[in-house]
């Protein structure tokens, strides 16, 4: 099975990330290693000028800490909190740490996503390593 298992969090009710953990176990073979990786959006700097630095620095403490725990589910997890545009950092992310499979958790597609797009849509269709899409 898989060596090295990426599993990319997001903190809404939408996305199963236990569900997430419990395949990246069942696809993990002997000796495997686990990536939880959270991607916080970068805040466009007008927007960003406007919120005092303390609370953009404990937002991302409290990512950090919100992935740690949940990490825990995961043995031995390292754990990886990331900027930027979500697809574009798994996808990087997957390719620069040599990741074999990236377990996801992906939303019920609506006509929303027609348009837009979700960001499982965008690493399924540009990774290259195996990519699972839990829903």
């Amino acid at each position: 099975m898989y060596k090295n298992i990426l599993v990319p969090v997001i903190f809404d009710e939408t996305h199963d990330t236990q569900a997430s953990f419990l395949m990246a176990r069942h696809l993990a073979g002997e000796g495997a290693r686990f990536t939880a990786l959270h991607v916080m959006e970068r805040i466009p700097a007008y927007a960003a000028m406007q919120i005092p630095a303390e609370i953009l620095a404990n937002s991302r403490s409290e990512a950090q800490h919100g992935l740690t725990e949940l990490a825990a589910g995961l043995e031995d997890a390292k754990v990886v909190l990331a900027e930027g545009h979500a697809g574009r950092q798994i996808v990087d992310h997957a390719a620069e740490n040599d990741i074999d499979c990236i377990v996801m958790a992906s939303h019920r597609h609506g006509l929303r996503d027609v348009f837009i797009g979700s960001t499982a849509d965008w690493v399924v269709r540009h990774a290259n390593c195996s990519v699972h899409v839990i829903r």
